[in-house]
This record gives structure tokens, C-alpha cells and sequence, in this order.
């Protein structure tokens, strides 16, 4: 089996040739996805809040998935990291994790840090998938 890298053209110039990584790796039917966050790639400023966060971080995450050839469905793990995991920031991230994977619930573990990349930055995600196995 072949590694594949996964880079769409937003983020392209900014994660691989200047950072040093891909939005993801796909090996056979499995995808591994870098830690997106609730930035939007059009203007590079973060989201207001954490709603607003995590929905950009999911729907960074589901652009990369269709560029990897996969969809939400074929989500087996997330992790994700937050600077408040215990204040009303946690019921905020679930609600809209919920919108974008509203059953057969994947694993998931979340992790309290005390900073990411960026100051304003308040929530990251990563996820593994296997292409195809969220088809019914």
C-alpha cells in the first residue's frame, strides 16, 4: 500500500510547504486527520466564540475527508482539545459536534491544554476515518 498525502488547495501553502505536514495521510482505507481548528481558510481569522470555532474546525475537517475520499459518516475517532473543557465551552463543542455527527457516534476523547497554535484558538480537532464504512 502507497501513502497518500492529503493537502486541499486552501491550507496547501501554509501546512505543507511552510509548516511541514498534511491535512491528513491516507494509507488503504484508512485516514488520519492533522488537528483542524476554527479558523476560516478564506480569510485566516478565527471564529467568535466557541460555536462558531467548532463549527469551522468540523467543517474544515469534513473538506478535508472529501479530499481524502471519505465523508463524516466514515469518522471512527476524533480527539479533541480545548482551553475550557469543563466550563459551558464543553455544551457549546457538543451541540455542534452533534450537528455534523448526529449518530453511530464515533470514539472520542477530549483533552484540556492550556494554549494552541494561536491565542485565540479554543478548540482542535483530529480524527481518524476508514473510507467506505460509514455507507449503509
Amino acid at each position: 500500500m502507497k501513502r497518500q498525502m492529503i493537502n486541499p488547495a486552501p491550507v496547501k501553502a501554509r501546512h505543507y510547504d511552510q509548516l511541514h505536514f498534511s491535512s491528513a495521510t491516507r494509507v488503504g482505507d484508512m485516514i488520519w486527520v492533522s488537528g483542524q481548528v476554527g479558523f476560516d481558510p478564506a480569510t485566516g481569522k478565527p471564529g467568535e466564540g466557541m460555536a462558531a470555532q467548532a463549527r469551522l474546525a468540523f467543517q474544515n475537517l469534513e473538506g478535508v475527508l472529501k479530499e481524502a475520499g471519505a465523508t463524516m459518516a466514515d469518522i471512527v475517532e476524533i480527539m479533541t482539545f480545548h482551553i475550557d473543557l469543563r466550563g459551558p465551552d464543553i455544551h457549546e463543542f457538543v451541540k455542534v459536534k452533534d450537528e455534523f455527527l448526529p449518530d453511530r457516534y464515533p470514539s472520542w476523547t477530549g483533552v484540556g491544554v492550556t494554549q494552541l497554535a494561536h491565542p485565540a484558538f479554543l478548540v482542535e480537532v483530529r480524527a481518524v476515518a476508514v473510507a467506505g464504512c460509514g455507507a449503509e
